[in-house]
């Protein structure tokens, strides 16, 4: 519950419903997921409602613009026919629960496996590029000055300063902001990004999207950005063979996109913002251990998901290597990865953190809510420490093969670079994330 107690929180709560004109809140209770800010449902008479809230003010300290902001932009989409909440109540500082606002619960879920079994993808597909269409229609004058404005190359210098904060020690990623820095498209006249929209943060019924959430990293740019990263390898989760949302194909969503928006996709900016963001979530990615090390955040899921950071190495690379030379491509990974070792006598650490696992097992049925997905993060966490304990994460100076390729002196022409960082990316990702539906296709490619 963050920084508040149970009674605390629903009786701030109490107080914003009454400024809401609503009758007193009950059933409080937290979803899972969220890997930035806090959600929790609760009903107020026949009104069913979310509150979506920040961790900690420090949390929100650096952020472009606050939750005020993020309502007025969900308000604006919901009037330009976005199937957004309707948000009823921004947070106040004297009802004591920190930031966040209060909005009306929508139909369906946002269970990315579920929504993407459903029996009718096509049309959810349809409609997930008409929503985004309505999104880049709405223009500077439509939403408080606040949101900001993106310039692309400021941009790459953000994430190029990240990522020299982080270490500057991930070759591939290094790899991905060289590229970015040479590939960098012009600006075009800029529309309302959402920066998020993905399987996630869609809710779906039947068939049918019911909802566009988490609004917190709108801002105005290139509408190629917002089509790119839902198509992130990532973000289709168990359907990588259908590339658009993990929905269907590119071409019927740039078709149905066309169809709303009236313009036409342009599959090189598609690239780039592809790619693009790919380092931006890699970054993100391992920016939570961060969050989790300053205080800022203490939830569990903050460091396991600074470990997917390998999943987004793997996928930049498959991306990148696409302007390999033939004869880089053809060479094959061979032996990166040795669990041979036995042991014996005492538990080692890999033992030991297998044994908790096991153990977590037993008490699942006992969990529910948010404790029963932190479950499930506790034995991610665990299966990590076993599988590290048998192997050695990369040997070689990783930091300096970095300099040199942010500094243009090795490239995906040096002979032996790209199998190198084949290796790189296989041997991190076994350990982190052996599930990750796009390492079977990396190994069929590489292997």
């Amino acid at each position: 519950m963050g920084d508040l107690s149970a009674d605390e929180l629903i009786e701030g709560l109490a107080r914003v419903c009454t400024r809401a004109g609503l009758s007193s809140p009950s059933g409080l209770t937290r979803l899972t997921g969220g890997a930035t800010m806090e959600s929790w449902r609760f009903s107020c008479g026949e009104n069913d409602l979310v509150l979506r809230r920040a961790p900690s003010l420090e949390f929100m300290r650096d952020r472009p613009f606050g939750h005020d902001v993020e309502a007025a932009v969900i308000e604006a989409a919901r009037a330009a026919g976005v199937t957004a909440p309707e948000v009823v109540a921004v947070l106040e500082s004297e009802e004591g629960i920190g930031s966040g606002f209060v909005m009306r619960a929508l139909p369906g879920t946002p269970n990315p496996k579920l929504i993407l079994e459903m029996e009718n993808p096509d049309a959810m597909l349809r409609e997930a590029a008409r929503d985004l269409a309505r999104i880049h229609s709405l223009t500077l004058g439509d939403v408080p000055d606040a949101v900001p404005v993106m310039d692309y190359r400021a941009a790459i210098a953000d994430l190029k300063a990240q990522f020299e904060e982080a270490g500057g020690d991930r070759p591939i990623i290094a790899l991905g902001l060289k590229w970015m820095e040479d590939n960098c498209p012009d600006p075009v006249d800029p529309v309302l990004i959402h920066g998020d929209y993905r399987m996630g943060n869609l809710l779906a019924e039947d068939s049918r999207l019911t909802g566009v959430l988490d609004w917190e990293l709108a801002h105005f740019g290139d509408r190629h950005e917002d089509l790119a990263f839902g198509c992130m390898a990532v973000w289709r989760f168990h359907r990588y063979d259908r590339p658009a949302l993990g929905l269907g194909s590119l071409e019927d969503y740039f078709a149905a996109y066309e169809a709303e928006a009236g313009v036409t996709v342009d599959r090189e900016r598609f690239r780039y913002w592809l790619i693009h963001r790919t380092v931006w979530w890699a970054l993100g990615c391992l920016k939570m251990a961060k969050i989790w090390r300053s205080g800022e955040d203490r939830m569990l899921e903050r460091v396991v998901i600074s470990r997917r950071t390998s999943e987004q190495e793997l996928d930049l690379l498959m991306l990148l290597e696409e302007d390999a030379p033939k004869r880089e491509k053809k060479r094959e990974v061979l032996n990166y990865w040795d669990l041979s070792e036995d042991w014996s006598g005492e538990a080692n650490v890999g033992e030991i953190a297998m044994a908790i696992s096991e153990w977590l097992v037993t008490i699942k049925g006992r969990m529910e809510g948010h404790d029963r997905f932190q479950l499930a993060v506790a034995r991610n966490a665990l299966g990590i420490i076993e599988r590290e304990h048998r192997t050695i994460r990369f040997g070689a100076d990783q930091e300096e093969l970095a300099n040199e390729i942010l500094g243009g002196f090795r490239t995906l022409a040096t002979k032996e670079l790209l199998v190198h960082l084949r290796s790189y990316a296989l041997q991190l990702i076994e350990v982190d994330s052996p599930k990750y539906p796009a390492l079977a296709v990396a190994r069929e490619r590489w292997l």
